[in-house]
């Protein structure tokens, strides 16, 4: 037996200048679509894969298997459709006019405008809007939980609007994405009278960041400048931790040489470990976040080594679908909110862009408002959100433990003010007082959560506490890095030994002599203290 569940409808997409996707018995997507890869694949029946049972010997559901010989890449180049692409983006001035007629091909090598103003990678909407929010919804969604490339990815399964050009063959992925929306109930309901609270665990995921979102489209992207042969020998970054994580892993799985700018003794030892152990060129500078962003940016203007830090915009075409996922994961529907720790800024840029790209192709009628949360010792935006957008200025950041947001210059401040402007957003702030004690309040209920969610939890806390957002109000708190980044923080947490700290929230253990008389005084106490009162 065998079948097919190509994508395309060859003798529909012969009479179109787009291809068809095709899903058998809906008539209502027989609409010209852009190029997506098929899924074909077929399988014969196979006695030896029979299930038998002394009351059952009928044969067990036939698995679609590729040929022998083929990996999932073999299998996605020999179903490719040879259909024109109809979709494309290109570099554009940040939130140019709509006079603005520079514009750059994404195979350029370039990072800002002519002007020195920060680029935006701009898609033909128009193209885009030929398909209705119905037709992007389904097709988003029947690639979710596939393994078909480079669909399996959570980035990927919205290529037509991350880099629609690109040759799937190019694709450097590790199927990231998809990353857990977790109801936080008990947080929610003990902490703050909320009943609809989630966390985007987007720190689950390959290398333990947010950053693999953006890092796959860079580095595929990278991988098919090489393949052009573009004046590119390796990839470099200034990072607090995990863009060198990320970094580092994509170039490693591709060959392609990373070079890493890190801040001397300001990032923990898991986060240092992970671009030594992929195989970076580690550079470990006296200087802060800031200093090291200031080098990569004057050795990649005389070296080939190319650029990887959010200055780039392909990353946030990657980080955008983090928001996107999130609608899909609430089947369509918008919170009301949704937080971010926010350093170099990049980030809740990214967001905006996935949100108003639904809104703007149709598949939601709103986006969320957005909220910004930083570290009160790395707080320019803050600042400048306080003075009611009168007057930016840079600051000098202080050592906070959400270390990967300690920035005091960020590069994407203008996309930030930007996303948080049209979002009728918010800039609220953590000390590290309250950023650690929040920490340690969502691990006591189940999480365990880095120091820059405890940064956005306590964003949430305060806004709650004043009212400005509401006991039933849906909302997100993403989560940007996974807890086990960080245990050094956690463990000096909970042995109280953080100077000039009350660690109020803090669980050390006891300490018990090795007798049955001792450590049964010391449980019972413990559990008459957790016993129901009645």
């Amino acid at each position: 037996m065998a079948y097919s569940c190509s994508l395309f409808h060859s003798s529909l997409a012969s009479k179109s200048n787009f291809p068809l996707l095709h899903h058998r018995n809906h008539p209502k997507f027989n609409r010209p679509a852009p190029i997506v890869i098929s899924c074909s694949s077929s399988s014969t029946f196979d006695p030896s894969s029979t299930t038998s049972s002394s009351n059952n010997n009928t044969p067990s559901p036939q698995k679609n298997r590729r040929l022998a010989d083929e990996n999932i890449r073999d299998e996605a180049r020999r179903h490719r459709s040879t259909a024109k692409n109809t979709l494309s983006a290109k570099y554009v001035p940040f939130n140019a006019g709509p006079d603005c007629t520079e514009s750059y091909s994404l195979d350029e090598i370039v990072y800002r405008s002519r002007s020195g103003g920060l680029l935006d990678v701009q898609h033909d909407m128009e193209a885009l809007k030929k398909f209705d929010g119905a037709y992007w919804r389904e097709l988003f969604d029947s690639r979710v939980g596939k393994t078909t490339w480079p669909y399996g990815s959570g980035v990927w399964s919205k290529k037509e609007w991350v880099l629609p050009e690109i040759d799937p063959d190019d694709i450097v992925s590790a199927f990231e994405g998809n990353s857990n929306l977790f109801w936080a109930e008990r947080f929610g309901k003990q902490f703050l009278g909320m009943n609809d609270l989630w966390v985007k665990h987007c720190g689950i995921s390959h290398t333990g960041s947010f950053k693999d979102l953006g890092m796959t489209v860079l580095v595929s992207q990278v991988n098919r400048l090489r393949k052009l042969k573009r004046p590119v020998v390796g990839v470099g970054c200034a990072s607090t931790g995990d863009t060198s994580a990320a970094l580092s892993a994509y170039c490693a799985a591709a060959g392609i040489p990373s070079i890493v700018f890190l801040p001397a003794n300001k990032i923990s030892i898991a986060q240092l470990v992970q671009p030594i152990a992929n195989g970076a060129f580690v550079l470990s500078i006296d200087t802060d976040f800031d200093g090291c962003m200031k080098l990569i940016r004057e050795v990649t203007a005389e070296l080939p080594i190319y650029l990887a830090n959010s200055l780039n915009s392909l990353r946030l075409e990657g980080q955008k679908t983090a928001a996107i996922e999130i609608l899909q994961q609430f089947d369509w529907e918008v919170p009301d909110w949704v937080i971010v720790p926010g350093g170099n800024l990049g980030n809740i840029y990214a967001f905006y862009k996935g949100f108003k790209m639904c809104q703007e192709l149709g598949l939601v009628d709103r986006i969320p408002r957005l909220v910004c949360a930083q570290a009160a010792n790395a707080n320019p935006l803050y600042l400048y959100f306080k003075s009611e957008w009168n007057e930016f200025k840079a600051v000098k950041a202080n050592t906070t433990f959400a270390s990967a947001i300690q920035i005091g210059d960020p590069v994407s401040i203008d996309r930030a003010v930007y996303a948080l402007k049209n979002s009728n957003g918010i800039v609220e702030e953590a000390t590290e007082e309250e950023l650690m004690d929040a920490m340690a309040q969502a691990d006591s209920t189940g999480m365990f959560i880095c120091p820059h969610t405890g940064v956005a939890l306590t964003a949430l806390m305060k806004l709650r506490k004043s009212g400005v957002i509401g006991a039933g109000d849906r909302t997100v708190v993403v989560s940007t890095a996974h807890g086990l980044k960080f245990t050094q923080s956690k463990v000096d947490y909970h042995s109280k030994e953080i100077p000039d700290m009350a660690c109020q929230f803090a669980n050390p253990p006891m300490q018990v002599r090795a007798d049955f008389g001792s450590v049964m005084d010391v449980l019972m106490k413990y559990l008459g203290d957790k016993a129901p009162k009645h």
